[in-house]
């Protein structure tokens, strides 16, 4: 499983990718929002620091206005892939920009009907969202499932991000599951490196060391 950031803090993104963990970067007009820049300023930098996908998403809701955005948005640079809102405007939209080599990631997906429509209009990915449907009862990591375990019976090449990750247990759960990306926010990265007996371990280790010069 592949490991996405969600964020568009440029600086978090530089920290992790130094890491070696990171392969691409998923943002949305909030996170952009949240940095306090512009898509503009803030897509080509992201987009110089990882070299595998980094999605940057339109704000139209009618297909002709995201396709034009969405055509922008792919020659800021050859890695950007665009998102595209899961509503009928957008599988037009998808349609139009897959015959163009453009890559899309549909997001806002809640149920497996409308993965397998993404899927079939051409998206490059599909994005179901697991902490939403769990705030609302529903269990978000068994659609992920879901929707894997469909695409693989039929052959779908549709790539699934697992999206919308809010602790360490959608992260493990996910892994369980087949799902190619999981796209993680920068609180639950941090979170994933630590354990208290690897502290404690390395504690333990030091200590020994410096009795043995004694």
């Amino acid at each position: 499983m592949k490991i996405f950031m969600d964020t568009a803090n440029v600086e978090e993104i530089a920290k992790f990718v130094d890491w070696g963990v990171v392969y691409g970067v998923t943002t949305n007009p909030s996170l952009i929002a949240k940095s306090g820049r512009t898509q503009a300023e803030v897509i080509p930098e992201i987009a110089a620091l990882v070299s595998g996908p980094v999605s940057a998403e339109v704000i139209s809701t009618e297909c002709a206005g995201m396709v034009e955005e969405a055509r922008k948005l792919a020659k800021i640079a050859g890695n950007v892939v665009v998102k595209i809102p899961c509503i009928p405007e957008g599988l037009k939209a998808v349609k139009i920009l897959s015959a163009e080599g453009i890559k899309t990631n549909v997001t806002l997906v809640f149920s497996m009907s409308q993965a397998l429509m993404a899927a079939r209009a051409g998206a490059t990915y599909v994005s179901p969202f697991i902490g939403r449907l769990d705030d609302i009862g529903e269990n978000g990591v068994q659609l992920v499932e879901n929707i894997v375990k469909a695409f693989k019976l039929y052959g779908i090449e549709t790539e699934v991000i697992a999206a919308s990750i809010r602790n360490l247990e959608h992260v493990e759960k996910v892994m369980l599951t087949g799902c190619q990306i999981a796209t993680i926010p920068t609180k639950v990265l941090e979170q994933m490196i630590k354990h208290p007996l690897t502290d404690k371990g390395l504690a333990q280790f030091m200590l020994d060391y410096q009795n043995s010069l004694k």
